[in-house]
């Protein structure tokens, strides 16, 4: 009997999106076709919508799993708002979330779909790409309680309160995002990570979830909101199982802190090398696609008011606090042959960047929007050039 291939998973350090005029394209076209019944009450008043690619098609995420993600799978974001109150006018930002082991179809049909969902929405939203492990404060700050855990739509899910087998340990990170515009409350950030020794890391808290007992490691550096948070995390595994379960709090360098790494065979924890921040300059370039290809022509010296009508433009920015990104402006009078393809520019500069030995990541924040339909962020980040 012929072995079933495994899908293509998504690798989004070596990968480019095959979208507009792939094949990617056309079997997305002949599963869905060009309208697509999602879209119907899409942004139609202020709110968040999700939706999870399932074999090319666009899924309604349940509502009542909105904050919770799957690392196998990708999903579509939508939030749409009112700047003003008082007004009637929508705005919208429009995410697509892939996570560290979608497969490359479901990444393409996510990047598609969310460049057809902009059309619908007649090019208004703010697009922006999220990666697993390199969310922007953006996006997590819709969220009271962020999720991610392993598994998704081709290798089944569980529910982070469902019992593990006996043979299965589950290792949770916690973090916590402050409080936001969005929610006045701090966010709990739980990431599902390999029940390993590498995954233990210092300067976070950690929970391991055996079953019938549940383990909590603080490590000296994590903060005590982070603490406490976890904590109730924890309770909430072990209400859940009526009794059927315990739980136990170690502190980094205290008794029986040893045990918590001995079980899964660690004897020290990690440093934590992923939050280096970027020292890059920001830069500005003009984007054409006469030739074929797509080129970046520099534009230096740069101000606020290099940003004209009728190019389109990107920008490559470093934060205060050292977090680099990508933002690809269309103006109203842009004569892009392929518009729609606008992230996939970001990317490919990104990839030509690491191909040159620049200290930069792949996840770094690709943002794209329209003249007219600016983010706040990107005006202040603009404005202060």
């Amino acid at each position: 009997m012929a072995q079933l291939s495994r899908p293509t998973e998504y690798n989004f350090e070596d990968s480019n999106i095959a979208l507009l005029g792939s094949d990617l394209e056309k079997r997305v076209r002949e599963n869905a076709g060009d309208k697509e019944p999602a879209w119907e009450h899409a942004g139609t008043k202020p709110g968040l919508q999700i939706w999870r690619i399932e074999k090319f098609h666009v899924v309604d995420w349940p509502q009542e799993r909105y904050g919770t993600f799957y690392d196998g799978d990708s999903y579509i974001v939508l939030h749409t708002y009112k700047r003003d109150p008082d007004s009637e006018t929508l705005s919208y930002d429009l995410h697509f979330w892939l996570g560290a082991d979608t497969t490359q179809d479901e990444a393409g049909t996510a990047a598609y779909k969310t460049v057809e969902l902009d059309d619908h929405l007649n090019g208004l939203a703010v697009q922006r790409r999220e990666i697993q492990g390199f969310e922007s404060f953006h996006f997590l700050s819709y969220f009271p309680r962020f999720t991610t855990l392993r598994g998704g739509i081709s290798t089944g899910f569980h529910h982070v309160t469902a019992t593990p087998a006996p043979d299965v340990h589950r290792l949770y990170r916690i973090a916590i995002l402050p409080s936001s515009a969005h929610h006045k409350k701090a966010g709990l950030i739980i990431r599902e990570v390999p029940a390993e020794a590498k995954s233990l890391v210092e300067g976070d808290v950690f929970v391991l979830d055996m079953g019938r007992e549940v383990w909590q490691l603080n490590t000296k550096a994590s903060a005590g909101k982070e603490k406490f948070t976890a904590a109730e995390f924890v309770h909430s595994l072990v209400d859940a199982r009526e009794g059927e379960c315990k739980s136990v709090v170690f502190d980094e360098g205290g008794p029986g802190a040893g045990k918590f790494l001995a079980a899964l065979g660690a004897e020290e924890l990690v440093t934590d090398y992923s939050g280096d921040k970027s020292s890059r300059p920001s830069a500005l370039f003009r984007l054409s696609d006469d030739t074929g290809s797509v080129e970046f022509e520099a534009i230096s010296p740069f101000s606020s008011s290099s940003f004209v009508s009728g190019d389109a433009f990107l920008l490559e920015y470093t934060t205060e606090d050292g977090q680099h990104g990508l933002y690809v402006w269309i103006g109203k009078d842009a004569s892009l042959k392929e518009r729609r393809l606008s992230l996939q520019y970001a990317h490919s500069y990104l990839h030509r960047l690491k191909g040159k030995g620049e200290p930069i990541s792949m996840g770094s924040s690709i943002v794209k929007m329209n003249e007219g339909s600016e983010s706040e962020e990107f005006l202040r980040i603009r404005d202060a050039l």
